[in-house]
């Protein structure tokens, strides 16, 4: 068999990096839509199913290109490496400052990427006729088409964004499609009709995006003050979610892909509400097991309870526990709890990790973000309570972050419905927090709930909030938020994450 000659190899290695550009597109548009709309289930199959439908439409608008194959090949890799990566920046900007243009820009963007990517592999494959069987031709393009998918779905959670984060990730591959350009133009230097114009073309798009990738933070920065409106204090964009904490009027706040968790000025009020009226109830408790809360402020909370002898604290993303354990003032905002001795660090998934021990804990504090989507949606399910159940003693208790009551009412009794499937007692209360409204909260025990006989003092070592004589009122639910019939959320059906879009999306319209 004739050796590979250096045109075909200088294409097919085109292939590879054409598949892996436009795969990137393609997860950088699913993952900002499931950063900033929720539901990644749903935003990555719409943004999926849309871009193979663009590529089926541009593999079928190859067959008009009839003359200059290497000139049409060429100015598309241009067209796709400026929108494709653009793509990040572009809808990050958008988001910030054309409030509701976000969902429309999105899948315009994703269907423009689509038909060009669609066009690229079309074209190459012609241009390799001419010297390549087509047995071997199809073989060959189709090993390196999902060679190159292979090493960026690997690559671009592992490595691509928690390195480079979005926008850098899109404009680096965008060079990568202006290299092809480049290299297609000394391919077939000889064939192409007015070079000069096209060398111009591949050496502006080249270095606009090498500009905006040197520029990269400055776009990220731009954006985000103006949506946060706030001071960034601290960014970092991890495999699992963008983290941002920012410091303005109302003191500090921390978001997770967009969504605000505590905001400094009355964050007491959440987890004092979250953690002491089990605490105080139980009466001695030695163990306790933290799930969510990698800010470290319920633990501080746990650890104004001098008998606690152990705080397993599971967060999944290190990069919690890391800058909330590091950063000089945001540690200060936890009252350095992550460094106390009596805490355990561990980064993983809490399903997984009360699937996989045996410990059984007196207190079991939980505390999720809410069910937008379905990896945390099995969270609030049948499947993760019976674990949950399991890793109790039997004079326990648990208590589950559960929403709002008010605006999300039927997602709050749904998670209360789902606690006693398991057999466990569910106690609902609430209380208001000025920065979410009035929320909600369960607790999941073997044994009837009683109220506590004592709480820790008031300020300055104890409590701000709560006190003996206000903790029976956030037992008392009035009638706009009291129970109404509710499913189990099962692993199965996952039913709670589209009550809770329904009922917040009301309010966010």
């Amino acid at each position: 068999m004739a050796a590979p000659r250096p045109m075909e190899v200088a294409l097919l290695a085109s292939v590879f990096v054409v598949a892996a550009c436009g795969l990137v597109y393609e997860l950088a548009a699913g993952a900002l839509a499931s950063y900033l709309l929720g539901d990644s289930v749903l935003q990555f199959s719409t943004v999926i199913g849309t871009y193979l439908f663009a590529m089926g439409v541009g593999s079928y608008l190859s067959r008009f290109f009839v003359r200059q194959l290497p000139a049409h090949f060429l100015r598309i890799e241009l067209m796709v490496a400026l929108v494709g990566g653009a793509l990040p920046a572009v809808l990050f900007i958008a988001n910030a400052y054309i409030p509701g243009s976000f969902r429309f820009l999105l899948y315009a963007l994703v269907l423009l990427v689509g038909v060009l990517v669609g066009l690229e592999i079309p074209l190459v494959m012609r241009i390799l006729k001419r010297d390549v069987a087509l047995k071997e031709l199809v073989s060959q393009v189709l090993t390196y088409d999902y060679l190159g998918a292979l090493a960026v779905s690997v690559a671009f959670p592992l490595v691509l964004v928690p390195q480079l984060g979005l926008i850098r990730t899109g404009l680096l591959f965008g060079v990568m499609n202006a290299a092809v350009a480049l290299w297609a133009l000394w391919l077939f230097r000889g064939e192409l009709r007015q070079l000069r114009l096209h060398a111009l073309a591949c050496l502006l798009t080249l270095g606009a995006l090498v500009a905006g990738f040197a520029g990269a933070d400055h776009i990220t920065t731009l954006a985000e003050d103006k949506f946060y409106q706030d001071g960034i204090v601290f960014t970092a964009t991890s495999p699992y979610q963008r983290i941002v904490v920012t410091n303005g009027r109302s003191g500090h706040r921390l978001f997770l892909n967009g969504n605000l968790q505590f905001a400094e000025r009355d964050e007491y009020r959440y987890h004092e509400a979250l953690v002491h009226p089990v605490m105080a109830a139980h009466g001695a408790p030695k163990k306790v097991a933290v799930l969510g809360g990698g800010d470290g402020m319920a633990v501080r909370e746990v650890l104004k309870y001098p008998g606690v002898e152990s705080i397993t604290l599971v967060e999944l993303d290190p990069n919690m526990t890391r800058v909330f354990s590091e950063h000089p003032v945001l540690s200060q905002l936890n009252g350095g709890a992550l460094s106390s001795p009596k805490v355990k660090i561990v980064n993983t998934d809490a399903f997984g990790w009360l699937q996989a021990g045996s410990d059984v804990f007196d207190v079991i504090i939980v505390d999720f973000p809410d069910p937008t989507n379905f990896s945390i949606g099995k969270l609030y399910t049948s499947s993760f309570y019976g674990l949950l159940d399991r890793r109790l003693s039997a004079s326990g208790y648990a208590v589950i972050q559960t929403t709002s009551p008010l605006v999300a009412r039927k997602s709050f009794w749904t998670v209360a419905t789902t606690i006693e499937a398991v057999g466990l007692t569910a106690t609902p209360y609430h209380a208001h927090v000025p920065s979410f409204g009035e929320w909600g909260y369960l607790i999941a025990s073997r044994r009837p709930y009683r109220l506590p006989q004592a709480l820790p003092p008031a300020l300055p070592e104890g409590l701000r909030f709560l006190n003996l004589e206000s903790l029976p009122q956030l037992f008392d639910f009035p009638q706009d938020m009291a129970r109404v019939p509710a499913e189990v959320n099962r692993l199965s059906n996952q039913l709670l994450v589209n009550t809770y879009e329904q009922e917040w999306g009301k309010v966010m319209r």
